[in-house]
């Protein structure tokens, strides 16, 4: 089981900037294709952004769409989430994930990823 390790989150005001981390100490880290979700408090968990293993392909919700960036340093075993142009209805809990299949897919289901990092707050102040 990869293990995942989430930083960065914080308290921000509606229009700032944050970037997340993820990190997966040890293990094949190139083989997993890898997303990140949120949850805010009383919602279910949803899809915001996923990255090809290589690093090549990216895919978005449409509510993160041109103002969030998923990027992955392979050398680092980490993810990255740059979020720009925060809006009040960004605050949740963010969470990476690794999916293991080794098809190559990219899915935006929770049921699809195998290890899940804990979850870091994005606080958006309005």
């Amino acid at each position: 089981q990869v293990k995942l390790i989430v930083s960065g989150g914080g308290l921000v005001q509606a229009g700032d900037s944050l970037r997340l981390s993820c990190t997966a100490p040890g293990g094949t880290f190139e083989n997993y294709a890898m997303g990140w979700f949120r949850q805010d408090v009383g919602q279910e968990r949803e899809f915001v952004a996923v990255i090809s293993r290589a690093g090549t392909t990216t895919f978005y919700s449409d509510t993160v769409k041109g103002r969030f960036t998923i990027s992955r340093d392979n050398t680092k075993n980490s993810i990255y989430l740059q979020m720009n142009s925060q809006k009040h209805k960004d605050r949740a809990a963010y969470y990476c994930a690794a999916d293991k299949d080794s098809s190559g897919r990219m899915l935006t289901a929770v049921w699809a990823y195998d290890a899940w990092g804990q979850g870091t707050q994005d606080a958006v102040s309005s």
